[in-house]
C-alpha cells in the first residue's frame, strides 16, 4: 500500500468519524425544535372498519421527550401520536427517536410542556445508509469506485444548480437545460471513472446518440398520436407546462440505463481488442453483437421494473377502493410504461451505435500503431 492510498484511507476515515459525530450532535443548525424520545406508553386500541369492511387498529401513544435545541432546551415534554396498523401516514415511534416538534406556548401542564409531532429526523439513518453505499463502491470498484462516488456527488450538484436556473428562469427551456446536463453528466462520469482514452470516447459517443435518437422517436410518436393513453393527472398540481416537464424526465430518466449499455459495448470490444490485437473486425462484431444480445433483455427489464415499482401502493389504493383494473392501470402506470418505453428504446439503439463507434475507434487505434 502506498503512502497516497494510506492518506485517502485516512481521510475517508476521518470523513466518516466526523460526518457521524456531527449528525449526533448538530441540533443547534436545525431552526425547528427537536425533541429526543425518553419515554412511550400506549394508552389505547381502537379497531375500526372502512366501507369495505377491511379491519384497521388505531393506536394512542403518549410520549415524553427532551428539547435538545432552542431556548427550552433541556426541558421535557409531552406528545401525543396517534398511529394506525397500516402506517400509510404515520408510525410508532420508540425509545431513542428524535422528532422535529411544534411547542403549544398557550399549553402546560404542571409538569411538561406539550407539543405535536411534525416530522421524524432521519439524518442518523440517511448518513449511515451513504457510508455503507460508499464503504461498499470503495471496497468492490477501488480506484474506480471512488471516482464513481466523486462522479455521483458533481452530477448531484449539477442537477440540483440545473433545477433552480430553471426555477429561477422559466423563460428558459427545461428540457434545453436537461439536454446541456445530460451531455455533462455523460461526459463527466465515463472520463471520470474509465479516463481519457478510446473507451470512454466510444460510449460517450454512443450514450448521447442513444439518448437523443430515442428521445426524438418518443417525441414524434406522441405527436402522431396526440398524445392518447398518457394520463397527466399526477403533474397538474405544477405551475409549469407539466408536457415539457415529462420530456425532460424522460431524457434524464433513460441516460443511465443507455450509458450503462454503451459502457459495457465498449469496454467489451476493447478488452477482445487488448486481448488479442489481430482479431478481426467481422469476429469483433459477432462477439459485441452476442453481448447485446444478453444484456438488452436484463436492461430493459430494470428499467421497467425501477418505473413500475414506485406506482404498486397508488395501484393496490384504487384496486382496494373497488376501482376496475383497466382504469387503474391507465391512471398509474401510463406515464411509468411511457418512460419504460422510452428508455428501452434508448438501450436497443446503444448496442447497434456502441458497437460501430468502438470498432471505429478501434480501427483508429489500430491505424496508429
Amino acid at each position: 500500500m502506498t503512502y497516497m492510498q494510506i492518506a485517502l484511507y485516512t481521510i475517508i476515515l476521518l470523513c466518516f468519524a466526523a460526518s457521524v459525530l456531527f449528525v449526533n450532535y448538530n441540533y443547534s443548525f436545525y431552526d425547528r425544535p427537536i425533541a429526543k424520545i425518553i419515554k412511550t406508553n400506549l394508552e389505547e386500541t381502537i379497531e375500526i372498519k372502512d366501507m369495505f369492511d377491511n379491519k384497521d387498529q388505531r393506536f394512542t401513544q403518549q410520549i415524553i421527550a427532551e428539547l435538545k435545541n432552542g431556548p427550552e432546551k433541556g426541558q421535557l415534554i409531552h406528545l401525543k401520536n396517534e398511529y394506525s396498523s397500516s402506517g400509510a401516514y404515520d408510525q410508532a415511534y420508540r425509545v431513542g427517536n428524535e422528532l422535529f416538534v411544534l411547542i403549544n406556548e398557550n399549553i402546560k401542564d404542571s409538569t411538561y410542556l406539550t407539543g405535536t409531532i411534525k416530522d421524524v429526523k432521519r439524518d442518523k439513518y440517511v448518513l449511515m445508509i451513504a457510508w455503507v453505499f460508499i464503504f461498499i463502491l470503495l471496497i468492490v470498484g477501488k480506484k474506480h469506485g471512488l471516482f464513481s462516488i466523486i462522479s455521483l456527488a458533481v452530477n448531484a450538484l449539477l442537477l440540483s444548480y440545473a433545477l433552480d436556473v430553471y426555477v429561477k428562469n422559466p423563460s428558459i427551456s427545461l428540457l434545453l437545460i436537461c439536454g446541456i446536463c445530460a451531455i455533462l453528466f455523460t461526459i463527466i462520469s465515463l472520463l471520470l471513472v474509465n479516463g481519457f482514452n478510446e473507451k470512454s470516447y466510444a460510449a460517450i459517443v454512443a450514450t448521447l446518440l442513444g439518448t437523443f435518437i430515442s428521445l426524438l422517436i418518443t417525441y414524434l410518436v406522441m405527436r402522431i398520436t396526440s398524445e392518447n393513453g398518457l394520463r397527466y393527472e399526477e403533474m397538474q398540481f405544477l405551475t409549469r407546462p407539466y408536457k415539457l416537464v415529462f420530456m425532460a424526465g424522460l431524457f434524464v430518466g433513460s441516460l443511465g440505463a443507455v450509458m450503462d449499455v454503451a459502457i459495457t459495448m465498449s469496454s467489451s470490444i476493447f478488452a477482445l481488442y487488448e486481448k488479442d490485437n489481430n482479431i478481426p473486425v467481422k469476429a469483433l462484431k459477432k462477439s459485441a453483437l452476442d453481448i447485446g444480445k444478453d444484456i438488452m433483455g436484463t436492461m430493459t427489464s430494470i428499467l421497467f421494473f425501477a418505473y413500475i415499482s414506485g406506482s404498486i401502493p397508488m395501484l393496490i389504493l384504487y384496486l382496494k377502493n373497488a376501482s376496475p383494473l383497466a382504469y387503474s392501470l391507465s391512471m398509474n402506470l401510463s406515464l411509468e410504461l411511457a418512460r419504460a418505453l422510452a428508455g428501452g428504446i434508448g438501450i436497443v439503439l446503444a448496442i447497434p451505435i456502441g458497437l460501430y463507434t468502438s470498432i471505429f475507434f478501434v480501427n483508429r487505434k489500430r491505424a496508429r500503431s
